[in-house]
């Protein structure tokens, strides 16, 4: 698997994408490229024959505490110092060009 992208195949890639770049990018974007195929072809050429398949490199299972029920503020009291509520809710500006 290993070989060189060249500055064509490169701006293939970017065209594909949507997306321009100069030739010195095109150039550094080809080697970047090249040097990830290397990389895959590395992990390609690994023997795994004796390694379990796992979803997961650490055999970790809800590794959290458990939730418990503490004093904290009251609604009101949060409420109070928002900014702007609305029917008990914060109520913050829109973040996607979006009214209500």
């Amino acid at each position: 698997m290993s070989g060189r992208i060249t500055r064509d195949e490169a701006a293939h890639v970017a065209r594909l994408a949507r997306l321009r770049f100069s030739d010195e990018e095109l150039d550094e974007l080809a080697a970047q490229l090249s040097a990830v195929l290397d990389h895959a072809a590395d992990v390609e050429a690994l023997d795994v024959t004796d390694i379990a398949p796992t979803s997961h490199p650490h055999p970790l299972v809800n590794v959290t505490r458990a939730d418990e029920v503490r004093p904290s503020l009251d609604r009101d009291e949060v409420l109070a110092q928002a900014p702007s509520v609305d029917d008990g809710q914060f109520r913050v500006p829109p973040i996607l060009g979006e009214a209500p």
